[in-house]
Order: structure tokens, then C-alpha cells, then sequence
């Protein structure tokens, strides 16, 4: 195996864009340490798709808890037997949901919360996001039959999108490649699943927004 050349990968994306399928084909392959979200546990998540008013500030207080622990816990172990870790979400994304879920003064407050912990916890090398229309993960959604995702629209979609750039925006300093992979099939194409691993781990790559088409 060659040698690759980040220690800690992250590959976020809206919800339905594929980043724990791409992230665990990349774990296999590059014998990287995987860090799933452990969303299936929230209890506040199917109230929240039922009535969001009432249950998206507990439920984005979970998440920021539970993400803040198990981050902290998996990134502090050690492992000499893989080459790098690679993970399906990180810990900004709770502050990308929030915006969008909490009212003002709730997320004013929350984002403060959030900039303490998030100082505290290892950056990654590289943020991979993967760019997908809203119409197409609407699909995906449907397919993978999660009964609490059903009322999930294209316009809460396009608000979590926007929130993501508005991140990527606001923190230059950090490495993000947009991938665009409305036009590919990476987990029934295994030659669209070997350009994203060459732009990934081989195309020289700035600080900022790295854009990529297929």
C-alpha cells in the first residue's frame, strides 16, 4: 500500500449524498480507522422530523454532545495497525444543522457553546464534501426507507447546502474538496470510485474551496 499523505480524513455532504458508503469503501481499501456517526441512537430525532419546533433544540444539544464524546474518544486512541483515520461527518456539522433548525437566539447561543468544544478537538487534514442535486438525494433518501426521514424536503435540503459553503466560507484556513458527483456512480462504477480516490489522496490541493467536476 502506498504511503498516503493525511492522518485524519473527513467526507461530509448533505444528508443522502453517500459519505458512509464512500467513507467505509475508503476505510477497506486504505486499511484506515472508520468513525461512523452514531445518529440511529438519537432518541430525539424522530420527534424532531415530527414537530421541529418543539424538539430541534434538545435534539441539536444531543448531537453536539454525543458527536464532541465520540470524537474525542476515537481520535485519542491510538492505532499503530491502520494508515489514517477516516470518518463520515465531523464535528462542524452540528453547527451547519443548527443554523438552520434552531430560531436565533437559541443558535446565537448554541454557536458559542459550539466554538469552545470545537477549539478543543483535533482538525482534519483534508474535508471531502460531496455535492449532489437536491433532486437526486431526495431519491437516495426514499431508497434507503428511514421512516422519520419521509418528510424531508428539497428546500430543508437546499438550507443544509448553503449552510455547509456558508462554513466552508467562514474557515478558509481549512482544506475542503467539493467533489460534484451528480454525473457519477461510485458505488456501482469502479472507475468513478478510482477518480474520486485520485483527486482525493493524489491532485495537489490549496487551503480553501477545491472544486471538482466529473
Amino acid at each position: 500500500m502506498e504511503a498516503v499523505r493525511y492522518n485524519y480524513i473527513v467526507i461530509e455532504g448533505n444528508i443522502g449524498a453517500g459519505k458512509t458508503t464512500l467513507a467505509s469503501m475508503i476505510a477497506k481499501e486504505y486499511n484506515a480507522k472508520l468513525i461512523l456517526e452514531r445518529f440511529a441512537d438519537n432518541p430525539f430525532l424522530p420527534k424532531f422530523y415530527q414537530d421541529p419546533s418543539r424538539y430541534s433544540f434538545p435534539l441539536e444539544l444531543s448531537f453536539l454532545a454525543d458527536r464532541y464524546r465520540q470524537l474525542k474518544e476515537e481520535l485519542v486512541e491510538q492505532d499503530l495497525f491502520v494508515n489514517f483515520t477516516v470518518s463520515d461527518y465531523y464535528f462542524m456539522k452540528s453547527l451547519v444543522f443548527s443554523s438552520k433548525t434552531l430560531e436565533k437566539d437559541e443558535f446565537n447561543l448554541y454557536r458559542q457553546i459550539f466554538y469552545i468544544i470545537y477549539s478543543s478537538l483535533p482538525k482534519p487534514d483534508l474535508y471531502v464534501y460531496l455535492h449532489v442535486p437536491t433532486e437526486r438525494l431526495l431519491k437516495n433518501i426514499a431508497m434507503r426507507g428511514r421512516e422519520y426521514e419521509k418528510s424531508i424536503t428539497a428546500e430543508y435540503l437546499a438550507g443544509i447546502q448553503e449552510s455547509y459553503f456558508n462554513f466552508f466560507r467562514q474557515n478558509p484556513d481549512n482544506k475542503y474538496l467539493v467533489l460534484d458527483i451528480a454525473n457519477i456512480n461510485f458505488v456501482l462504477n469502479s472507475e468513478d470510485y478510482a477518480k474520486i480516490t485520485e483527486m482525493i489522496f493524489h491532485e495537489p490541493l490549496k487551503q480553501g474551496i477545491n472544486l471538482r467536476n466529473f
